[in-house]
């Protein structure tokens, strides 16, 4: 019995740091395979070069020269980096600059990396408050929203981490239920094991869900300061309305240069695709 549980630990122990290690992987936000020195050289050297771009960007922002500091940090985005800090003053000089439609663009990858960080959503508040659309949401089921607000309040990673505890609680209370000899230590451990089994799967639930949202481009926002919207991809098409630079949209189906769109009451149609920028 006892070999039989401490073969079972060992194989969980095994699937845990596994785990611990896809999720390591995921967080890393550039993929590294140094297969050469001079490839680790390369990257040694780019490290450097965006962490001085990054301290000049900083700087420029700090004597109010923006136009200087966008440069700065959008040199780091060519070289394939990014984080929530990043697109955050992106977006402050974006809105310093006078271009709503780039803040709002940039405050909302920002969110999408650190969806319960404050200050972006008190920047991406004041810069929407600046925009001419005023669209009528539809309603949304109560559920629904208190689901999207606690799986918001934590990132992906956080997720992670939070579902390899709760999958390190419950190995703890399977290997009580199975060598403890005291019943009460026994009972302990089935509950004990059942509760961090929902909780895993609560937890890993939010982190996939966190991390679709993640990657997924269906949603953009409006650039050019005013669009009309069509009723086919055509130019020569009726406009049905018209947007305004700044304004959110999904992105519902793409054609070649053409994005048909979708706003928050439910109006539908098509517009350029280089109109919009996606998030």
């Amino acid at each position: 019995m006892r070999r039989t549980a401490t073969y079972i630990l060992t194989l969980c122990a095994i699937a845990f740091g596994s785990l611990a290690a896809t999720a390591q992987e995921q967080d890393t936000t550039a993929a590294a395979s140094p297969a050469t020195p001079i490839e680790a050289q390369t990257a040694e050297q780019t490290r450097e070069v965006c962490r001085q771009a990054w301290n000049d960007g900083n700087r420029a922002y700090m004597e109010g020269d923006f136009k200087k500091a966008a440069e700065h940090y959008q040199s780091i985005l060519g070289y394939g980096l990014y984080s929530a800090k990043l697109y955050y003053n992106l977006g402050n000089v974006a809105f310093k600059l006078g271009n709503t439609g780039e803040a709002i663009l940039y405050y909302n990858k920002a969110l999408k990396l650190a969806p319960s960080d404050e200050d972006i959503r008190h920047n991406l508040a004041i810069a929407e408050a600046q925009t001419k659309d005023k669209i009528t949401v539809m309603p949304e089921f109560f559920v629904k929203r208190w689901v999207r607000e606690v799986r918001n309040s934590l990132s992906c990673t956080a997720w992670s981490i939070w579902s390899l505890a709760a999958f390190a609680l419950a190995l703890t209370c399977i290997a009580l239920f199975v060598l403890a000899e005291r019943l009460a230590l026994r009972k302990a451990g089935f509950y004990g094991a059942i509760v961090s089994a929902l909780l895993l799967v609560v937890t890993a639930w939010c982190g996939i869900a966190e991390r679709r949202d993640m990657l997924q481009r269906s949603e953009a926002i409006v650039m050019s300061s005013a669009i009309s919207v069509k009723s086919s991809p055509d130019r020569s098409a009726t406009d049905l309305f018209v947007l305004h630079e700044g304004t959110k949209v999904r992105i519902a189906t793409e054609l070649e240069n053409w994005s048909e769109i979708v706003i928050a009451d439910g109006k539908k149609g098509w517009v350029e695709a280089g109109c919009i920028g996606q998030i």
